[in-house]
């Protein structure tokens, strides 16, 4: 039989009052930030001002990355079709997976496992590195296929250390960063996933909400590309890869 009272912790509604997480909505309108408030939906409770300074700092650096990445693309695409904006949007937020927008929440998985094997990030990231070579697998938050240095892994690092976010975690990526070359002798520096995954273990979130940031933030982007596209293209032109080259059967009969 179906539970008829089912709980929630986290909003309260009744006639004419709204609390989010005990905190009356219309306050948090007037004294909070969308990330303060981003923040105690996640995390439970409201952010110090060293916790919303950093927060603001993760949903920014995602907010976009041009027209390319499947998200965006996917979204212009649905719009192109003929379909409203939330259509649109929900079809670039449903590329979003472990290849693209999922690296931060895997990079923050193996930070937090590997970070908890004791105080020698040094130590740790030899025997790590290890591990992926002997397994085969790739370190996500690192490397870019355009940025040789992510400029907003470089920030996010200075916000870090600048409201004294910097622990273990990313002491791990950054010793991981110093010793992490491909088998070309290619360096693989920390991306904004890998630096938005180090911040968030700091900060003490559960690697698990790790996807949830990068929707959160790209969400704003994606509904600029769809407006976009409603109001500067015709509907069904022309996106992405259009020049294939058939390679299946030569002409056959029935």
């Amino acid at each position: 039989m179906p539970d008829e009272h089912p709980k929630t912790a986290i909003t309260r509604i009744e006639p004419g009052s709204i609390r989010v997480k005990g905190y009356d909505i219309i306050d948090l309108m007037e004294k909070k930030t969308f990330a303060e408030v981003v923040f105690l939906l996640l995390k439970g409770e409201l952010p110090n001002q060293a916790e919303a300074k950093m927060m603001e700092a993760i949903l920014v650096s995602s907010v976009d990355h041009g027209v390319t990445p499947p998200s965006a693309l996917a979204t212009r695409v649905v719009m192109s079709g003929g379909n409203p904006l939330n259509a649109a949007i929900a079809g670039g937020i449903l590329t979003i997976g472990e290849s693209h927008g999922g690296a931060m929440e895997e990079c923050a998985k193996i930070l937090q496992a590997w970070a908890s094997k004791g105080d020698d990030m040094n130590a740790i990231a030899d025997q790590l590195i290890k591990h992926l070579n002997e397994t085969n697998t790739r370190m996500p938050g690192f490397g870019h296929r355009l940025h040789k240095v992510d400029p907003r892994t470089i920030k996010m690092f200075e916000i870090a250390k600048k409201y004294k976010f910097t622990g273990k975690h990313i002491d791990l990526a950054k010793a991981i960063e110093a010793k992490m070359v491909t088998g070309s002798g290619k360096k693989l520096p920390i991306n904004v996933d890998g630096a938005i995954g180090a911040v968030m273990s700091d900060m003490g979130f559960d690697y698990r909400i790790g996807k949830a940031f990068f929707i959160i933030s790209r969400c704003a982007g994606l509904a600029a590309h769809a407006y976009e596209e409603l109001t500067r293209f015709k509907p069904m032109r022309k996106l992405g890869i259009t020049d294939y080259e058939y390679d299946g059967p030569g002409e056959r009969e029935i």
